[in-house]
């Protein structure tokens, strides 16, 4: 028994190291594709002069810190029109609650569904999480940052601040871009993800 217990209590830190290693290799490959559509003359929101010198989204570096566990409590809300950067309001309804902590604290954002958009095959499960922190205006974009998630969620839901992007109007150019309802604004300085564009 006490040699199955070391056997096991010895495989620990390496099952550990495995899963870490993948998380880093699944973030990276996710900012790859990022930057290779920013590369992309046809999917870029990069102006042309931003475009010419481009190579990658500056960062912060990973930190599982801000990869956390939420408990998802599901929510009906009436559709609204969420307000964005111009005159457009496109419907979206809240599809439930995130509760999680986040460096110590208890922190909340609530998750929506873009109405027109889930009817499109493609984005049928897709759930979106605008937000702010601390940081904007500084580190990050003063907008805001986004999150992504994929639907239908369960009780429990993980949370990856790593992953966190910025809306297409932080590079220029005349997009129309939600802004976070102020129910989703963060106490924690959220340092993980993508910082603040310099054109």
């Amino acid at each position: 028994m006490r040699l199955v217990l070391m056997v096991l209590l010895g495989t620990a830190p390496l099952l550990a190291s495995a899963q870490t290693d993948l998380w880093a290799d699944s973030l990276q490959a996710y900012w790859d594709r990022i930057n290779t559509e920013y590369r992309d003359p046809d999917h870029t929101p990069l102006l042309p002069e931003d475009r010419a010198h481009f190579t990658e989204l500056e960062r912060y570096r990973p930190d599982e810190r801000f990869r956390v566990t939420a408990t998802f409590k599901k929510r009906s809300g009436k559709p609204f029109g969420m307000p964005t950067t111009t005159e457009r309001r496109p419907q979206y309804e809240a599809v439930g609650i995130l509760h999680f902590a986040l460096l110590g604290h208890k922190e909340r954002l609530t998750v929506y569904r873009n109405i027109e958009l889930s009817k499109r095959p493609e984005y049928a499960n897709y759930l979106f999480i605008p937000f702010t922190d601390p940081t904007n205006g500084e580190a990050t974009y003063g907008g805001g940052r986004y999150l992504e998630l994929a639907g239908p969620l369960g009780k429990q839901v993980e949370i990856d601040f790593n992953r966190a992007y910025n809306p297409y109007c932080a590079y220029g150019g005349k997009f129309s871009c939600p802004i976070p309802p102020p129910g989703n604004h963060l106490q924690v300085p959220v340092e993980a993800g993508v910082k603040a564009f310099a054109h």
